[in-house]
């Protein structure tokens, strides 16, 4: 049951799972997208900044011309990158989303940092003095904001939210908003379950997505849907270089999900997802694989006990893998400076 869905604040209604396409290659996301839309998947996370997205939407044009999906079926989420923060280059970068994906709206967009870069060429403009740190943008994310309130009412976005976000930052965006967050996609996993984050977007009916953080097949992103959907990574980024180090622990190796995965016949990333969803969380797995994309999503014909919520619960070690503080944390809108 695939399509399983929360309401969103806008109104509308967002699938409980979806694709992810974080580093899903040329060639690979076409298949993956296929794939995930036939076999029963009403939701693929995009972005930007993924560089895949004229092959997403391809794709898509393809399947909806040839009548095998319809686009009033899909839910197809996207993100504006850091460096179209200002309004007019936001306004431009909303319509190379649109255009890439070759779409006449986007279901779901969110502001996908609250960090600016420097506008005007790449998407990450190194500094030259030899150090990891972008070039920074002063641009406030309100102007951001702006620009996607107005894609809202010219119909070329159902819903906006954010992405990364504390709670400082999102109280900001409540404060001047006309149209209120209806998502926060942050990471979120077994390791690292932010539920002061959670709950802070529950009380203001904001749904949380879960995103993946790793480029292993087994693993998948957490969607946590809570009124304003905010976004995981639920695996512990079980593999991705970039951010994790070598010894580092494994949610998809862990023994109390491994036990809990043995009793119910599914796998460890089954359980993670499901453990997700059972908290109202939307979950967002990447796979390229035909197989581990129809695992992912079969994870409603079981329940997590109460006791196995707790014995998951009980795994938290407030381990924030996706920090980039070495880079970014002399930013003034770096959000991971707060605890939550």
């Amino acid at each position: 049951m695939v399509s399983a869905t929360i309401k969103l604040s806008s109104g509308y209604e967002m699938p409980v799972v979806g694709l992810g396409t974080w580093q899903s290659k040329p060639g690979e996301v076409s298949k993956a997208v296929e794939a995930a839309l036939l076999n029963g998947y009403k939701h693929i996370d995009c972005a930007h900044i993924y560089d895949n997205q004229k092959e997403i939407g391809q794709t898509l044009h393809k399947l909806f011309s040839e009548g095998k999906v319809k686009r009033e079926d899909i839910f197809i989420t996207s993100k504006v990158w850091n460096t179209f923060h200002s309004y007019e280059k936001a306004k431009s970068n909303i319509d190379t989303i649109l255009s890439d994906l070759q779409l006449q709206y986007i279901d779901l967009l969110l502001i996908h940092w609250p960090t600016g870069f420097e506008e005007g060429g790449e998407l990450l403009p190194k500094r030259t003095d030899g150090s990891n740190k972008m070039r920074y943008s002063d641009v406030d994310y309100l102007d951001t904001w702006k620009a996607l309130e107005e894609a809202v009412e010219a119909k070329k976005v159902r819903s906006i939210g954010v992405s990364n976000f504390n709670h400082k930052q999102i109280e900001r965006v409540l404060e001047k908003a006309k149209i209120k967050p209806a998502v926060n996609q942050v990471e979120l996993h077994p390791y690292f379950q932010q539920k002061k984050l959670r709950d802070f977007c529950q009380q203001h009916n904001i749904a949380v997505t879960a995103y993946r953080q790793s480029n292993l097949e087994s693993a998948f992103a957490l969607v946590i849907s809570m009124k304003i959907s905010s976004s995981f990574s639920s695996l512990g980024n079980p593999g991705s270089a970039f951010f994790r180090k070598e010894g580092d622990p494994n949610v998809i190796t862990d023994p109390v999900i491994k036990k809990i995965a043995d009793a119910h016949g599914k796998s460890t990333a089954q359980v993670a997802l499901r453990w997700a969803i059972q908290l109202g969380i939307i979950v967002i797995p990447k796979s390229v694989s035909e197989e581990r994309i129809k695992q992912n999503a079969d994870l409603f014909d079981f329940n997590l006990t109460d006791a196995e919520m707790k014995e998951i619960g009980g795994l938290d070690q407030g381990w924030r893998i996706v920090s980039l503080k070495e880079r970014d944390g002399d930013h003034a809108h770096y959000p991971f400076h707060e605890e939550y």
